[in-house]
């Protein structure tokens, strides 16, 4: 197998086969090195996929190669000749184009108006809407995602927006297209589809640069494989050379699962009681997103809630923190119905939530550091409509030390973390509440292999084995066999199976309807 020390690096590979590459690239942000001069090559008409946990660098590098930033020193070089993007225009009228990891769509323009905002198609008395709305049809029905041009993409869920992102970027016809975790926030329907048009645009010519988490996923797709590790390019080698372990080990050092259920504690009492609750669906109020479903979480005990889009996870740990309303059964806290209570109130009452979309919904960007991690329990260093600057630097300094945040300071900009950061933050500010029960939806999306196992150690060590009960949702199936000591199946609305902690991955994806490829 491959390694850093065996194989040299894409620039060193054949010359023709290279259509984009980065020569001696470095970017500083001050004091912060976030590229050290490194090579890094795009293929012709294959996938080039770039692995590396959070803060590696590898967001930084895809800006610098499609225009959004400029690099400190070393050069980019399109087919043989170097260029400098001052902008994405410049990049994009050359062919280079990116999806970016964090969405970057107008949430009350509808989809056609997004996918065409900047670029409008000019008709003879001005925009031409409606082959702008026919080719908006087109692009959704490529993607098998049948969106109406029309729809305002703030009603869209988060995995169809992703798809408007895609769309947006396809539209384009790019010769060169990075896709920075493309597939954070789809279903395996939706990856399949993606995946379909990757190859379709590898058959036509086009280079892929994609970035991912999901490492099994990504294998699947990949033609090459680089790692990014602290700025600096650590291995590269083709598909056929590696394996999964490869990765993790080029990644982050060692070879590590994402932890197992902590054991040394009594489960206490039923903290939640979900008593036959149902959800409508807002698009169709008549029908049932989770549909007379029980369940019982205990204290100090893990439950992974795991199904495939659709199957509402996402609407049933939202109505449990208030967030939709209920059409039918009752949220029980330790005994006490909280059905009627606002999202304040229950988190005044001992039950929080993260968020599956931090950055819209779990953090304030405008904020420091420090803002974002005591807005949630403001009340308790406020009175009189007067806030205890000691008291909230304390709560601020105790969570960032019990949560293991890498950060400047409280007074650092939110944007400045990680992404695995940015959501120890989310994990954070719940936690400064002093919850009885945490509901987490999809806590590991879009960060790296390494912050996933720091996050679920947190929630075994620092929330479980604290007496806290704790659910958290997952769309990949090997988290469900991480730290959770029973998994729950939904599928349609409806619980379709509950496990112990010895379940294989076949059984998990069998009972979600989801088919098992040997």
């Amino acid at each position: 197998m491959a390694s850093s020390s065996s194989r040299p690096a894409p620039a060193c590979e054949p010359v023709d086969d290279i259509v984009l590459s980065a020569r001696d690239v470095a970017k500083s942000f001050g004091s912060v090195h976030a590229l050290k001069t490194v090579n890094f090559g795009v293929y012709r008409g294959q996938v080039t996929t770039l692995f590396g946990e959070n803060g590696a660098g590898k967001s930084t590098l895809m800006k610098i190669l499609s225009g959004v930033i400029q690099p400190t020193s070393g050069e980019i070089v399109l087919e043989g000749e170097p260029v400098r993007f001052a902008s994405t225009t410049d990049a994009q009228r050359l062919g280079i184009s990116i999806i970016h990891q964090e969405l970057s769509l107008a949430p009350n323009l509808s989809v056609r108006d997004n996918i065409f905002m900047g670029r409008e198609i000019k008709g003879p008395t001005g925009i031409d809407y409606a082959e702008e709305a026919r080719q908006t049809r087109a692009l959704m029905e490529e993607l098998d995602e049948p969106i109406d041009p029309l729809t305002p993409v703030e009603d869209l869920r988060l995995g169809q927006q992703q798809i408007v992102e895609i769309a947006r970027a396809l539209s384009v016809n790019s010769r060169i297209l990075i896709m920075d975790e493309p597939t954070s926030a789809l279903s395996a329907t939706e990856v399949e589809v993606l995946f379909r048009v990757i190859r379709d645009l590898k058959s036509r010519g086009v280079s892929i640069v994609y970035i991912s988490h999901h490492l099994e996923e990504a294998l699947l797709i990949t033609d090459h494989a680089v790692v990014l590790r602290d700025g600096v390019m650590t291995a590269y080698a083709r598909r056929a050379d590696i394996d999964l372990e490869w990765i993790v080990r080029n990644m982050v050092g060692e070879n590590f699962d994402l932890g197992s259920p902590p054991t040394g504690h009594a489960l206490g009492e039923v903290a939640l009681s979900l008593e036959d609750v149902s959800v409508a669906d807002t698009a169709v109020p008549e029908r049932s997103v989770v549909d007379h479903l029980s369940l019982e979480v205990r204290a100090g005990e893990i439950v992974c809630i795991y199904g495939l889009m659709g199957a509402g996870r996402t609407e049933l740990l939202e109505c449990v923190a208030g967030r939709v309303p209920l059409s039918g059964g009752r949220v029980v806290l330790e005994g006490e119905d909280v059905s009627h209570l606002s999202i304040a109130e229950r988190i005044a009452k001992g039950l929080v939530l993260v968020p599956e979309d931090r950055q819209r919904d779990g953090l304030v960007q405008t904020m420091s550091v420090g803002e974002n991690l005591s807005l949630a329990s403001i009340k308790a260093f406020t009175r009189w409509l007067l806030t205890s600057g000691s008291r909230e630097r304390g709560v601020v300094d105790e969570s960032i030390a019990n949560v293991h945040i890498k950060t400047d300071g409280p007074r650092a900009e939110i944007g400045s973390l990680s992404g695995g950061n940015q959501q120890k933050v989310v994990i954070g500010k719940m936690l400064a509440t002093h919850p009885r029960v945490v509901v987490l939806d999809e806590p590991s999306r879009g960060i790296d292999i390494g912050a996933k196992a720091e996050v679920f150690k947190l929630l075994a060590e620092g929330a479980a084995k604290q007496g806290l009960a704790v659910i958290f949702s997952t769309s990949e199936v090997g988290e469900c066999l991480s730290i959770a000591h029973r998994i729950v199946v939904m599928s349609r609305g409806h619980i379709a199976a509950e496990f112990g902690a010895d379940v294989s991955k076949e059984q998990i994806m069998a009972a979600s309807g989801e088919a098992v490829v040997a």
